[in-house]
């Protein structure tokens, strides 16, 4: 038999001697810890103290605090109220307070006198389940620990591909405001990373025809929306101290599930010292 070794129980009742006679059946079965109160507020303070609680046992019949108010009380405590509570009573017996204890959140309800073999049952089943569902959130969270190193380790070596790509990369808003750019992008146009964000791409990019240029985030975006990709075109980036660098450069585009571009992907690599196709 499981003797749930490491659960903590509280058990509530403000006679002493059914404290007594209930914590020495529940250890007789069970290696829990099992701690004591004598009313509902030591009850309340025991709980809202000790978040390692697993389980209480809570008699109905107490002065000042009965066992419905403890019980609401728990309930309604955001540290407390997903502790199971076992209802144990002498005198509420009938169907009305049987439903009013469900009401305000017992997971069960027990007669007095006390059958043994019934309540470290229900003590029992109450234990397994949450020995279960503590299994299972361990291996989710072994889980998700092992999904996150593996996207630790994607992240990483796609960081490490494009930070070593020779292509300058620029990610852009579909606005054409850069968002990110490349090691590479950088040096090819002197600028930190830091100063890129937030530029348009206007600022560092021009096409050889005056037209083209001011059709950048006009005819070429709407080409984008039609195609997804624009093919490499010859241009140049305007470097911070108004160099211009030769680039072949190429667009893509990233699409949301409602087809809208979220993000355009330009990548340029410098044709400094090519011979341009078609020159003599």
């Amino acid at each position: 038999m499981n003797r749930y070794t490491g659960f903590r129980i509280l058990i509530v009742d403000d006679n002493e001697n059914n404290l007594y006679t209930l914590h020495a059946l529940i250890s007789k079965y069970m290696d829990v810890e099992v701690l004591e109160a004598n009313s509902g507020q030591a009850a309340l303070d025991i709980a809202l103290n000790d978040p390692r609680i697993d389980l209480i046992v809570l008699d109905i019949q107490m002065p000042e605090m009965d066992g419905f108010q403890t019980a609401s009380m728990l309930k309604v405590r955001k540290r407390t109220r997903d502790i199971p509570i076992i209802f144990l009573t002498a005198a509420y017996k009938t169907d009305e307070f049987q439903k009013k204890g469900y009401e305000v959140g017992a997971a069960d309800y027990l007669l007095k006198p006390i059958d043994d073999n019934q309540l470290i049952n229900k003590i029992s089943t109450y234990l397994r389940l949450i020995e279960k569902e503590r299994d299972m959130n361990r291996q989710l969270a072994a889980l998700v620990a092992e999904r996150t190193r593996e996207l630790q380790q994607a992240k990483n070596y796609l960081e490490n591909v494009i930070g070593n790509m020779g292509e300058a990369l620029l990610l852009l808003e579909p606005s054409g405001k850069i968002k990110a750019a490349n090691p590479a992008a950088c040096s090819m146009l002197g600028y930190e990373q830091a100063d890129l964000i937030g530029m348009s791409i206007g600022d560092v990019f021009e096409e050889e025809e005056q037209e083209q240029a001011n059709a950048f985030m006009g005819t070429w975006l709407e080409a984008l929306i039609r195609t997804g990709t624009i093919s490499s075109i010859e241009a140049s980036f305007i470097a911070r101290d108004q160099r211009r660098v030769p680039i072949l450069f190429s667009r893509t585009a990233i699409k949301n599930d409602s087809d809208e571009i979220t993000d355009i992907i330009c990548i340029a690599k410098d044709m400094t010292g090519y011979a341009r196709v078609g020159a003599e």
